[in-house]
């Protein structure tokens, strides 16, 4: 069988060291290089094995050298669209689990990914769990009126609220119809303390040492509290759907948002 190739960018992250050792261990696949603007070697050694993969600072080279089929990408949002839009222009399928893409920024993808016939995914959560747990608060959201989300985050991440809660609020309301109804607070001693709001969802960012990523999403009716719960323990979470996009992608065109569409899941994003 004929291994399909693979490269990393923002290989040495934490995501992107664990995305090279899954990809490494999976037969089917074959990783043929990664880039990282911190590199300082030529080759990066993989933790689970004695594979030594070339290393690169700029990933005009990468792609020169390594002729990757596919590009994963975990850095930030800038970085993030200027390497899909040179990888989809050179028919280099593209996958991110970078978050804070706005609708033009995936709408430019798209058209990148269309013009190229080849296809993107952007996922704001890979682990399974956390995409099902969007699926089933898409299905409650019918029937609640008032929500709120909590997402609870390693104290080194970036940006808050996550990706995650962001899209989780948009499926939520998007399967509800219209905006949940948000209860005002008359007096807030701190301010913000309420949180931010998405279509009537409050949503409270935690920074905490010893998380890596969890999200409660709390439903409230009449005399009843409804509580969707996921936390990933490790980021081996991420892998199994990230492995699925590096394998889905390149049977596609245009952009997919969401691993739910992957999963075959219904009623949570569109692709574009």
């Amino acid at each position: 069988m004929k291994q399909l190739t693979v490269a990393i960018h923002g290989a040495l992250g934490k995501m992107g060291r664990e995305t090279m050792g899954a990809v490494s261990r999976d037969p089917s696949l074959s990783l043929t290089g990664a880039v990282d603007i911190n590199a300082t070697g030529e080759y990066i050694d993989l933790p689970y094995d004695s594979q030594r993969v070339p290393l690169y600072t700029e990933l005009d080279k990468l792609l020169q050298n390594s002729h990757p089929q596919v590009l994963v990408d975990f850095t930030i949002a800038e970085a993030s669209l200027a390497a899909a839009c040179i990888c989809l222009q050179k028919g280099i399928s593209f996958v991110t689990g970078t978050s804070g893409f706005s609708d033009d920024n995936l709408k430019e993808i798209d058209r990148f990914a269309t013009a190229s016939e080849v296809g993107a995914v952007v996922a704001p959560n890979f682990a399974l769990s956390a995409v099902i747990q969007i699926y089933l608060a898409s299905i409650a959201a019918r029937f609640f009126d008032h929500a709120e989300i909590i997402e609870l985050h390693h104290d080194q991440k970036i940006d808050a609220p996550s990706g995650t809660a962001l899209a989780t609020a948009k499926a939520m309301a998007q399967s509800r119809g219209k905006p949940f109804v948000y209860a005002p607070t008359g007096k807030e001693n701190i301010v913000g303390c309420r949180g931010g709001q998405v279509d009537g969802i409050a949503i409270h960012s935690v920074r905490l040492p010893g998380f890596i990523a969890s999200q409660e999403i709390i439903f409230g009716g009449q005399g009843q509290t409804l509580s969707l719960r996921n936390d990933a323990i490790s980021r081996e979470s991420y892998m199994a759907g990230v492995i699925l996009a590096i394998k889905e992608v390149t049977q596609i065109q245009g952009l997919v948002y969401g691993l739910d569409k992957l999963l075959h899941l219904g009623g949570t994003n569109e692709s574009l």
